[in-house]
């Protein structure tokens, strides 16, 4: 007897074939062999680069290229300059928020040994392992309850809460956000502040300098302010769409502001309510605000393409002739279950295979009154050890007589 040993693998080594991107369990989606990350909603982010540089184009080509013919070579370039330049600005910023790893905890493979339940060891009565749902931890002083997390198999440290959407758990979790594709967290939260509030100083710049061509307009022709506005229509675009985007991203940039002078995230505001109770993360205005912005970002836990084990395969089961099928086990419990046909393998001299094995039906007319009895009334064939699950089970002669008249 002897088992079949799997095809190897084509790959990059013999114990090492996949990454850590390849093999993810969150929700992610990877670019560039790893290099970047982003979340399963990245589909947005075209959405929004095309808010930001479509209006820009526009803005460009019938406003800012207008003011040139008006203003001095100098400043007249400047304006479609600083224009170009800060959306670069607004788009670095925008992939640095949406594809870099924004705080995940790697997860475990296994739970945590589970702590003993408390019983009655004089009756004998044995104590059940579980888990705690909440734990307390303190951290620099301070108590907090952890909640233990079923899917990535942790406790989740303070301030950590797990993504529905990316199906991780991440480190000052303070939202996920579809514009950006992305978890708003601990490594990116900065470039996330710095995106809207530069988003917010675009928006206002070409709201500006459209009221600055439409003037130009009534001054140079000497009419209302309604004719001229007529006479640029693209300018009455910019001025509705920058009013509106100011709203929200200037809305959005004042409720952070607050959210990093208080020391809080998103999801705690809504949350939790620190008005009421001392909120324990807040160090005050100048420091919250030195936390954010002039703190160092920590490392990534996850290094995204390093190289991860190969899984261990499934121990192969062998029988008499050598030939291993991904049916086998299918095989077995046809036998052990009393059904009428029997699934069996046999090895003879001469035959069309390179392995020289066949693969037969035993049908139940075939079989003896003996033989019957033991399929029909489900009882075990002998096999080594007695063991019920093992495949390395002999077959009775009257089996290999069969094989020999079909061969």
């Amino acid at each position: 007897m002897y088992v079949v040993t799997p095809p190897q693998r084509s790959g990059l080594g013999s114990d090492f074939d996949l990454r850590v991107y390849q093999t993810w369990k969150g929700s992610n989606i990877f670019c560039l062999q790893g290099r970047f990350i982003f979340g399963p909603d990245v589909r947005s982010l075209g959405l929004t680069i095309s808010l930001i540089v479509v209006p820009v184009i526009i803005f460009c080509i019938f406003v800012a290229s207008k003011l040139m013919e008006d203003f001095s070579d100098s400043w007249g370039v400047s304006i479609v300059f600083v224009a170009v330049v800060f959306t670069i600005y607004d788009i670095i910023l925008l992939m640095l928020t949406s594809g870099r790893d924004p705080g995940i905890i790697p997860r475990n493979s296994h739970p945590p040994e589970p702590e003993v339940l408390d019983g009655n060891t004089g009756s004998g009565t044995s104590q059940t392992p579980r888990l705690p749902r909440v734990k307390e931890v303190e951290v620099n002083g301070k108590v907090f309850k952890v909640k233990y997390c079923d899917t990535c198999m942790l406790y989740r440290p303070p301030r950590c809460s797990h993504c529905s959407i990316c199906n991780n758990c991440v480190e000052r979790f303070d939202h996920h956000c579809p514009w950006v594709g992305q978890c708003i967290a601990q490594r990116n939260y900065r470039f996330f502040f710095m995106f809207v509030f530069s988003t917010t100083l675009l928006c206002v710049y070409v709201f500006a300098f459209c009221c600055v061509y439409i003037r130009k307009i009534k001054k140079s022709e000497d009419i209302s302010i309604l004719k001229a506005m007529l006479k640029t229509p693209a300018s009455i675009a910019l001025i509705i769409y920058t009013s509106i985007s100011t709203f929200f991203v200037g809305g959005l940039t004042c409720f952070h502001l607050y959210l990093i002078s208080t020391n809080q995230t998103t999801y705690e505001n809504f949350r939790y309510s620190y008005d009421r109770r001392s909120n324990p993360h807040n160090k005050g205005v100048v420091d919250n605000f030195k936390e954010i912005f002039f703190s160092l970002i920590p490392p990534s836990k996850n290094n995204f393409r390093a190289m991860v084990p190969r899984e261990n395969p499934m121990p192969s089961r062998s029988v008499v002739g050598g030939f291993m099928s991904p049916n086998m086990g299918k095989a077995n419990d046809d036998i052990e279950m009393g059904r009428k046909g029997v699934w069996a393998m046999a090895e003879h001299g001469g035959g069309k295979n390179d392995d020289n094995n066949e693969r037969f039906h035993v049908n139940d007319n075939e079989l003896s009154p003996d033989m019957r009895t033991i399929v029909d009334s489900g009882e075990q064939i002998d096999r080594p050890n007695n063991h019920p699950r093992n495949s390395n089970w002999e077959m009775s002669p009257e089996v290999m007589a069969l094989s020999a008249r079909r061969a």
